[in-house]
């Protein structure tokens, strides 16, 4: 009868006294688990004993914390991402806009001029006034033509026409590159940005999936402990 006594010890959890078969050392339990023991027990002592149903019962716990952690490191990973993206300023804009604000009345007109004379109505308008001024000035009836044949005047309308003309199509031809320049500008700002944040978002991803394969394999290992008691139990 004494030596049944001694064989038997008390659990620290739940105070009762149970079989040396039915009890665990404290030594033997894992850190993670032991954490949460001592959280719930201050007195714990690692020279005593834990029965069965009370480790189980926190090895559960243990399980459930992990799984409430992932769920919320899922939310605070979107959270995270989003707080990111919300305090940098948006880099992408219309440059169009900010181009057309800063525009004098010079290079309004310029755009408007080297429009006009790259389209087709002023090609075609242009072809029915040389028509027109070809075949007045060529009619037989006419004793004093202004501008007779070989139409002097009108080659020198054209000298002109061909002297404004081409400096205010490089003035447009310059609004037009400096569009390009903040176009590009702009979108080298936005291309950077968007690089950085998918490394980010990788990094964190490769962070919280290591860190995924940890938990798992600590669950995998408490699955392992709880199956070796339960086979040492049938034997």
């Amino acid at each position: 009868m004494s030596s049944t006594k001694k064989r038997d010890a008390e659990c620290q959890i739940c105070g009762r006294r149970f079989r040396a078969g039915e009890l665990f050392p404290a030594t033997m339990i894992r850190a993670t688990v032991l954490q949460i023991i001592r959280d719930e027990k201050p007195d714990w002592s690692d020279d005593g004993f834990i029965c069965h149903f009370d480790l189980n019962r926190f090895r559960t716990k243990y399980v459930e914390t992990i799984l409430a952690t992932e769920k919320g490191e899922l939310t605070s990973l979107e959270i995270d991402v989003l707080e990111s993206l919300r305090q940098h300023e948006t880099l992408s804009a219309n440059t169009n806009i900010q181009l057309d604000e800063s525009t004098t009345f010079g290079q309004r007109l310029s755009d408007k001029l080297a429009a006009f004379g790259g389209s087709w109505i002023f090609l075609i308008s242009f072809g029915c006034l040389m028509g027109v001024w070809i075949l007045f000035n060529s009619l037989l009836f006419l004793w004093r033509p202004f501008d007779p044949f070989p139409y002097i005047l009108l080659n020198l309308v054209l000298s002109c026409l061909a002297a404004i003309q081409a400096p205010v199509i490089m003035m447009s031809q310059n609004r037009q590159e400096s569009k390009d320049r903040m176009r590009a500008e702009n979108d080298y700002r936005v291309n950077l940005k968007a690089e950085l944040e998918i490394r980010h978002l990788h990094s964190k991803l490769d962070l919280l999936l290591t860190h995924q394969w940890q938990r798992l394999l600590e669950i995998q290992e408490i699955q392992l402990d709880v199956m070796e008691q339960i086979s040492e139990k049938r034997q």
